[in-house]
């Protein structure tokens, strides 16, 4: 089972960062093998432009990621009640996933998380980030940590608020109880050529 992680800012040690990482924490302790992109690896992304065929490294070895990922969490800060350009740019890539067997982000549990300095921002930028994830045919995890970077801090990769904590724990679980049955059901339909057809066609090490 491989969750990878998106998000952060240019900014490293951001809230949304931290959070990220307390989630794949989560993922990784629950016996996921896990892959984290944030905002240093997501800046060498060149904005998205379908029409073009050249893919840098960073690129190719993202997309690599996502097309074996059985699980995502996606974590952005709420920057003017939506999610970042920088986070969004990163999305836009899953375009090149449109004819895979597995398209964009189907068959996946997806988990957001959000923090922004207020309640406004985190709320819209969580239902901005929802739409997107319905649109790219994820399945959104039942719960979204909305995090209000105003009334807790992140220091050393942790919360100084328990509750906080248990948010961001709540969504790695669900999706990784999600993508356990996914797992199972691709098992119990899939097998014999075809399984094996699929596996090497969306880049699965398994």
């Amino acid at each position: 089972m491989h969750i990878v992680g998106l998000g952060g800012t240019l900014r490293p040690g951001s809230s949304s960062e931290q959070a990220l990482h307390v989630a794949m924490r989560s993922a990784a302790a629950s016996g996921a093998s896990t892959r984290v992109f944030t905002g240093d690896e997501l800046a060498q992304l060149p904005m998205y432009a379908p029409e073009h065929d050249f893919r840098t490294p960073v690129a190719r070895g993202y997309l690599e990621h996502l097309r074996a990922a059985d699980g995502i969490i996606v974590a952005s800060p709420g920057y003017h009640g939506s999610m970042s350009g920088l986070l969004k740019n990163a999305l836009d890539y899953t375009e090149d996933m449109r004819d895979d067997a597995r398209p964009y982000f189907a068959d996946r549990a997806v988990g957001l998380i959000v923090t922004a300095h207020g309640w406004q921002a985190s709320v819209t930028t969580l239902e901005a980030l929802r739409a997107i994830v319905h649109a790219l045919r994820g399945w959104v995890t039942p719960y979204g940590a909305a995090i209000n970077s105003a009334e807790c801090r992140f220091v050393d990769g942790r919360s100084d608020q328990p509750r906080v904590e248990d948010q961001l724990e709540l969504v790695s679980a669900e999706v990784v109880r999600f993508a356990r049955l996914m797992s199972a059901e691709r098992d119990r339909f899939v097998s014999g050529p075809e399984r094996r057809r699929l596996f090497k066609a969306v880049g699965s090490s398994r």
